[in-house]
């Protein structure tokens, strides 16, 4: 038994030192007689291209003054509706965050609730309560896409007719209560722009 014990770790120690050689033998270069390595290629280099409407596409964006005025807004107006645990969320239209404001005593959920309703509303240009009523639950629908929310609530900013953002309010006991909320941050914003 002893003497298997001393075979298995000798053979165990010849085989790290064998791939302990062969990595050595590989990190110093190309053994002799082997075909030499292909030079490395060169650098691509960066392409500066111009800014026209055949190759770039502009983008509108929410400034973050407004978004932050925005959710502050549609805070302020569930605060005064007596609904101070929603949270609200501005999003561009890929749904990327860019303002959030959770009100105190908010569930965790409603995060996700304000991300997900702001982001439809922007996807789809369309306020999420109309939205809703095209649900009709009867197999796949549109409320089955990834990261959408079918719940009014959510608010799509538009510019020039072209929805570039959406904002959403989740938590409140109904959907129509976060909507007036989301409607009073996406006024904050048309109120900043005519000043």
């Amino acid at each position: 038994m002893k003497m298997s014990k001393k075979i298995a770790a000798s053979a165990a120690v010849g085989a790290l030192l064998l791939t302990g050689g062969l990595t050595a033998a590989a990190n110093a270069g190309t053994p002799a007689g082997a075909p030499p390595a292909a030079a490395a290629p060169a650098a691509v280099p960066a392409v500066d291209i111009q800014p026209v409407p055949e190759t770039v596409v502009a983008q509108n964006r929410i400034s973050v003054g407004a978004s932050a005025d925005a959710v502050k807004a549609a805070l302020a107006k569930c605060q005064v509706d007596k609904l101070p645990f929603v949270t609200v969320a501005l999003v561009d239209r890929f749904g990327t965050v860019q303002a959030l404001l959770r009100g105190d005593n908010a569930a965790e959920h409603t995060i996700e609730a304000a991300q997900q309703k702001a982001y439809t509303a922007a996807a789809f240009g369309t306020p999420t309560s109309e939205l809703a009523k095209r649900i009709n639950g009867n197999g796949p629908s549109i409320a089955d896409l990834p990261g959408t929310l079918f719940l009014a609530g959510g608010v799509p900013l538009k510019v020039n007719g072209v929805s570039v953002a959406g904002i959403g309010v989740g938590g409140a006991p109904d959907g129509m209560l976060d909507e007036g909320c989301a409607s009073a941050g996406a006024e904050a914003i048309a109120a900043g722009a005519s000043k």
